[in-house]
């Protein structure tokens, strides 16, 4: 007979986190205190996020960064609507098709696009887009931080020279890339001393690993501020030692990286609306999943009939998405690394903020750049490499991505901020998250650990082999249907964090069940 295998035999939760003041919640907690530290200096959640996302940079280098890209979903206290900073990847106005060679087969990677010839589009200095992330995060803190510039990046710069630590989950970060991070000489000296990846302690302290340059880097941006990054001496550092490796991301493009301030997209629903990033990220199926649900009677809690019916409207609203937007690939279902990073925020005047940004896989394209300690993203790997198509490599393009923060918003009012890391599994993680809380009644710490499904494309379901029985047997009558634990690693479920405002200014926050440096913190 099969002999099944259980990695997790046990129960995992979450602490959430209550208070009636500010709030962070981050994928690494000391990130998110770090942002509180800004809260209680008298800045806002814009100061907070902007101070967590530069955080993250030195505590979670695997997904996300200065060499990264995101989107941000703000809604001020005493605005109607929310805006959005799209910090979103481009791509280097030298990129050209032919440097991309098809080879045999397809991508193992996190898309099952075409392979390409030495990997070029997955890892190595052709797969850069160019790096938003700082950028992004200044128009952030230029949207309405108080609090100095410096003082802001402070807690990124005192962390970054502290080093980042290589306990058991950082190991197994690390190894996860190791194949590729050995090809790029910093990478490997920094990630993989000896050889080989970092082995955590039995007992005592973990080591920890000073990420190059990144320090020095962090220091210098507090001081001459984000035009440094993009015309000064860093730009001119990563220029070198892109230009050194045989990229093709130059002086101009750094020079022309912008972050776009745009209306959000509104989702209606039922009396709430649901305000997302639009454009290329996965807002636009959002709202087609919503429009099939709108007839939906939900139940007291979460049925087979709730979940049949949202596998049925994530599978025709991803069908259609892969047919009319640009993403003509179907996601490889055991590569979809939680390789983006979430944080969310809000002030105790109400003002909230929702941050998904990231280097699209685990660790990016491999490469540190030298110069600077600055992973690089490899969001090349987000085009087609076949021609001819919407979503095919070029210059200066956008490619579709599935980034998702949302707030919600009653009444004009701003009550919920969400969002997920986890590649295409992302939508589907925030969306059920949302219906537990607006359509169940569920309290946050109740919607966070509820068991989920995933449906990243138009075929598959992963259920949690938590749900009921009847849940479970419901999918598989109607669906090709993939029974999975909830695992640390592999990830096979999307990694959401929310926080919740109520009316009388309260709030709660929880962090990822699942992500083990996760936490959610409150103002004192």
């Amino acid at each position: 007979m099969a002999i099944a295998h259980q990695t997790q035999n046990w129960v995992v939760a979450k602490p959430a986190t209550f208070g009636r003041k500010g709030m962070v919640v981050s994928q690494v907690k000391a990130a998110a205190e770090a942002g509180v530290a800004m809260l209680e200096a008298g800045g806002t959640a814009l100061d907070a996020a902007a101070a967590t996302a530069f955080a993250l940079s030195a505590l979670e280098p695997w997904n996300s960064g200065l060499g990264g890209i995101g989107f941000a979903v703000v809604h001020r206290a005493g605005e109607r609507e929310a805006t959005v900073v799209d910090f979103g990847p481009v791509s280097p106005a030298g990129l050209r098709p032919e440097l991309f060679p098809l080879g045999e087969g397809v991508s193992e990677h996190l898309f099952a696009w075409p392979n390409v010839v030495e990997e070029r589009n997955v890892h190595g200095p052709l797969s850069f887009v160019i790096p938003s992330a700082p950028a992004g995060y200044a128009a952030l803190h230029a949207m309405g931080g108080r609090l100095p510039w410096k003082d802001v990046l402070a807690p990124a710069v005192a962390l970054a020279k502290a080093g980042l630590p290589a306990d058991w989950f950082g190991a197994l970060k690390i190894a996860s890339s190791a194949a590729d991070l050995r090809r790029y000489p910093e990478s490997a000296r920094i990630f993989l001393p000896d050889g080989l990846p970092p082995t955590p302690p039995y007992v005592g302290p973990a080591k920890r690993l000073i990420l190059g340059r990144l320090p020095e880097t962090l220091a210098r941006l507090a001081e001459t501020g984000v035009v440094d990054f993009y015309r000064g001496d860093i730009a001119a550092s990563i220029v070198a030692d892109v230009a050194a490796m045989g990229g093709v991301l130059s002086a101009a493009d750094l020079a022309r990286c912008t972050a776009r301030t745009t209306a959000a997209s509104p989702h209606p629903w039922r009396g709430r609306v649901i305000q997302g990033a639009g454009g290329l990220t996965a807002a636009p199926t959002m709202q087609r999943v919503l429009d099939e649900l709108a007839g939906h009677a939900f139940g007291a809690e979460p049925d087979a009939a709730f979940f049949t019916a949202f596998a049925a409207a994530m599978q025709a609203a991803y069908a259609e998405r892969l047919a009319g937007l640009g993403d003509v690939s179907d996601a490889n279902p055991r590569a979809a690394e939680a390789c983006t990073t979430h944080l969310t925020a809000v002030d105790s005047e109400g003002t909230m903020v929702s941050v998904t940004t990231t280097l699209l896989s685990s660790m990016g394209s491999r490469v540190v750049l030298p110069g600077t300690g600055i992973l690089m993203n490899n969001g090349v790997f987000w085009f087609d490499p076949r021609p001819g198509r919407p979503n095919s490599i070029g210059p200066s393009k956008r490619p579709l991505c599935n980034m998702s923060p949302v707030i919600v918003a009653e009444n004009g009012r701003p009550i919920i901020a969400a969002g997920a890391s986890g590649g295409r599994r992302i939508l589907a993680s925030v969306l059920q998250v949302l219906l537990f809380l607006l359509e169940y009644g569920m309290d946050p710490v109740a919607a966070a650990h509820h068991p989920r499904i995933d449906v990243s494309g138009p075929d598959t379901v992963t259920a949690d082999r938590r749900l009921a029985p009847a849940i479970l047997a419901a999918l598989a009558e109607r669906f090709t249907t993939d029974l999975v634990e909830h695992t640390v690693l592999p990830v096979n479920f999307a990694c959401p964090n929310l926080i919740v405002r109520e009316a009388d200014g309260s709030v709660t926050g929880v962090s990822d069940v699942m992500t083990p440096w996760s936490g959610a913190v409150a103002q004192a």
